[in-house]
């Protein structure tokens, strides 16, 4: 990675050998900088765009061609993707009643359940050293999906039509996605795979500091909230870790015609949803408690990579103990 200089990459390396510690951080580094999110929030695409990228770039391509033509993965993938939220949804809607939670609440909830994956799953499996190619294939998809089906879901959900500017949705993911794959492109063509491989730590803390400063964006008027309402952000951090539980149970049960790794990252993308695409859809409409409900869904993605990791690290023992052996 010629292009950075060695007092530069240095740090970087560093940060990402602690690649799930960092994410972990980032999001008190948000909370401890309240005077910085408002400053920090026209970064929030930038951040995204440039993760995106690093993604990108990093993508095995051998391992996505030899997948594409093994078709009904990434479409059972892609399905439970989509259905599963939904279904968890509308069966916590049951239980709690709509009322209990509030409209806020409900349309957070909505929200969460028909949004794609969140966009950096593929880069959270790299940092745990698990397989992201089935990821990549079922995050694109359905993110390019979203415009789509969203808009149907949330009104379904919700209990009441929601207005979305379906066509500034489309152009935001097309944009978003399409320019970040040409970027990524670009990158691999520039540096190499090999040369990206190598670097990999470093690529990695990368990806922990954009997400960082989009951590400080994402906590604006958090540490209000906790301070006004501790009892109601109590609640809405129970919901959103329940969310993310949830998902990763359901995926280990119902995927298991898949392997054990794969299971595993599909249910980390089963709890984190992409809530901010569709916040940003809507604006200046996002009620109050709703753009909370974003906020504070961002804790399980920034700390479930450290929570999970003494799992995924088994995983990938286990897949070293049964690989085969190289031919001699």
């Amino acid at each position: 990675m010629r292009s950075l200089p060695a007092p530069l990459a240095d740090p970087l390396a560093f940060v990402g050998r602690w690649g799930t510690q960092g994410f972990a951080l980032s999001i008190f580094v948000g909370l401890a900088l309240p005077q910085f999110a408002a400053a920090a929030r026209p970064l929030l695409g930038l951040t995204i765009f440039a993760f995106l990228t690093i993604t990108f770039a990093r993508v095995d391509l051998a391992a996505l061609a030899a997948l594409v033509r093994r078709p009904a993965r990434i479409g059972l993938s892609a399905a439970w993707l989509v259905a599963a939220p939904p279904l968890v949804a509308l069966a916590i809607l049951a239980v709690a009643g709509r009322e209990a939670l509030g409209p806020g609440i409900v349309l957070g909830l909505a929200l969460w359940a028909a949004a794609p994956p969140i966009l950096s799953s593929p880069a959270v499996a790299m940092m745990l050293n698990l397989p992201p190619t089935l990821l990549v294939c079922v995050v694109l998809l359905t993110t390019m999906l979203a415009p789509l089906v969203s808009p149907l879901l949330v009104e379904w959900i919700a209990g009441a039509a929601v207005e979305l500017d379906v066509r500034a949705l489309v152009e935001r993911l097309a944009l978003l996605v399409g320019g970040a794959l040409a970027a990524g492109a670009a990158l691999r063509a520039s540096l190499g795979t090999e040369r990206i491989r190598r670097h990999k730590a470093r690529f990695d803390g990368l990806g922990v500091l954009f997400y960082a400063l989009f951590a400080v964006a994402a906590m604006d008027g958090v540490l209000a909230a906790m301070l006004e309402r501790p009892g109601f952000v109590a609640g809405v951090l129970a919901l959103v870790f329940g969310l993310s539980a949830v998902g990763f149970a359901t995926s280990l049960l119902a995927l298991r015609m898949l392997p054990p790794a794969e299971r595993f990252v599909l249910g980390y993308a089963t709890g984190q949803r992409n809530i901010g695409v569709l916040v940003a859809a809507l604006g200046a409409a996002t009620p109050g408690d709703t753009f909370l409900f974003f906020a504070l869904a961002q804790f399980p993605i920034y700390l479930m990579p450290q929570i999970v990791k003494p799992v995924a690290g088994r995983l990938v023992a286990r897949q070293d103990s049964v690989a085969p052996a190289p031919p001699p």
